[in-house]
């Protein structure tokens, strides 16, 4: 990603994904305040293009490398699970179908192309659909 993908006011950022098909996600205003420390910090290194994530050599990111550093501070979080980019996004694709979040809107933001691709992401736990159950059926 760029600095210029990153719209701090709309809570957005611009995402190139597969077939380099571009879209906008939602960022939280959590994210977005992470994001300005971070710009402020990434001044003083000077980089040389417009990258938004720079390495030591001040150079962009590779893909390899947001994989270590991800699974870097995991380990350090004390997560015990092997976590990786990918794990991330099922993660938030699992989280906003489980705050209510609607399939089409999750398809949307995960970039796929076909429903039946986003649905193999979600797995509703047998907890929620209790909690589902319970609070629409007429006789739970």
């Amino acid at each position: 990603a760029d600095v210029g993908d990153i719209d701090l006011g709309g809570l957005t950022v611009k995402v190139l994904g597969k077939g380099r098909k571009e879209r906008q996600v939602p960022i939280g205003s959590r994210a977005a305040e992470a994001i300005k420390k971070y710009l402020a910090y990434r001044l003083d290194m000077k980089p040389g293009g417009d990258q938004l994530f720079v390495n030591s050599r001040v150079g962009r990111l590779t893909v390899r490398s947001v994989d270590r550093i991800i699974k870097k501070r995991a380990i350090a979080a004390g997560i015990p699970k092997n976590v990786s980019p990918h794990v991330l996004r099922h993660s938030f694709a699992t989280h906003l179908l489980g705050g209510g979040a609607d399939l089409r809107a999750i398809q949307e933001m995960l970039g796929h192309a076909s429903l039946s691709t986003t649905q193999r992401y979600t797995h509703t736990s047998i907890e929620k659909l209790m909690e589902i159950y319970d609070k629409t059926h007429p006789r739970a």
